[in-house]
């Protein structure tokens, strides 16, 4: 390898890692203060977070992930991306700054052996966000699968409710009834074993909706803490609320539906009338060329 191309290598990863320094700042949200129910880091602050375990001066891969996690700023991003995934076992939030790292290393340096290009370098940004991506769309998935699941659950507890059981056992006898276990059982579950380990009712609940991510569990989960504090009716509350979140599914079907005619257009002009135009002309344009003009 020539001075030039080490040269250019060097230049090549500095540009990539002050790009996405910068790209990082320039997408940053500034700070807000959370609501009391919303704020993640406030509902998980009595977990240690695995990035206190980081010390920069104990090895190199330790400064990496300090200049990620703290100087950058992702350790809270990646707390709030690992509690939204529903904070699996075999992973946490500093396991997946690795999974980034080695993805933003591997992948420039895999492509700079195949073409010998130190431009690949620039890819190590695009590398380190694919992840997301990936969680983020793993994210969405889930919380599909809990709305799905969220007006039965609702209306079943109401039923029960009304039935003289309180709602903490209404919940438990929801999940233990439940034919298959979803994303919304498994974490009312995980809400029922908290209370059980000693979590207040009202921690339980705004863990249960920091987990989700979700304005209506978050809406739930006041109703509920609203209920238990004030002493007011829970059974109206809910029926009303499932109702209310019934409507409005149904009012965001209808703009789906009526959106899809002007999505269409787009694989229409695209796809389908040139192909038509093509099979329409194309006959024409061959005499043409065949037997010439007619005049």
């Amino acid at each position: 390898m020539g001075v030039e191309k080490i040269i250019l290598f060097v230049l090549s990863f500095g540009g990539s890692i002050a790009a996405f320094v910068a790209v990082q700042r320039f997408f940053t949200p500034p700070e807000q203060k959370a609501s009391p129910i919303s704020d993640i880091s406030d509902l998980e602050g009595k977990e240690i977070s695995p990035f206190a375990r980081i010390d920069p001066n104990r090895s190199f891969f330790d400064k990496v992930d300090y200049f990620f996690a703290r100087i950058l700023g992702l350790d809270k991003k990646l707390e709030n991306m690992h509690t939204l995934l529903g904070k699996p076992e075999n992973m946490d939030p500093l396991k997946l700054l690795h999974f980034k790292e080695i993805l933003a290393f591997v992948v420039p340096v895999g492509l700079f052996l195949i073409v010998e290009e130190p431009l690949v370098f620039l890819m190590a940004p695009i590398a380190f966000i694919i992840p997301d991506l990936q969680y983020s769309s793993k994210i969405r998935v889930r919380q599909d699968d809990i709305l799905r699941s969220f007006p039965s659950f609702v209306d079943l507890a109401a039923l029960m409710i009304e039935s003289g059981l309180d709602y903490m056992t209404a919940f438990d006898k929801i999940v233990k009834i439940s034919p298959k276990k979803g994303e919304l059982e498994k974490e009312v579950e995980k809400m029922i074993n908290e209370v059980q380990l000693g979590y207040s009712r009202r921690d339980a609940l705004r863990r249960l909706a920091a987990r989700t991510g979700l304005q209506e569990i978050r809406s739930f989960s006041g109703l509920v803490i609203q209920s238990d504090e004030l002493g007011t009716s829970l059974v109206d509350l809910l029926r009303n609320f499932s109702t209310d979140m019934r409507f409005r599914r149904l009012n965001r079907a209808e703009q789906l539906a009526a959106q899809a005619s002007t999505k269409m257009l787009i694989p229409l002009f695209l796809f389908i009338f040139p192909t038509v135009f093509l099979l329409l002309l194309s006959p024409v344009v061959y005499d043409l060329f065949k037997q010439g003009l007619p005049f």
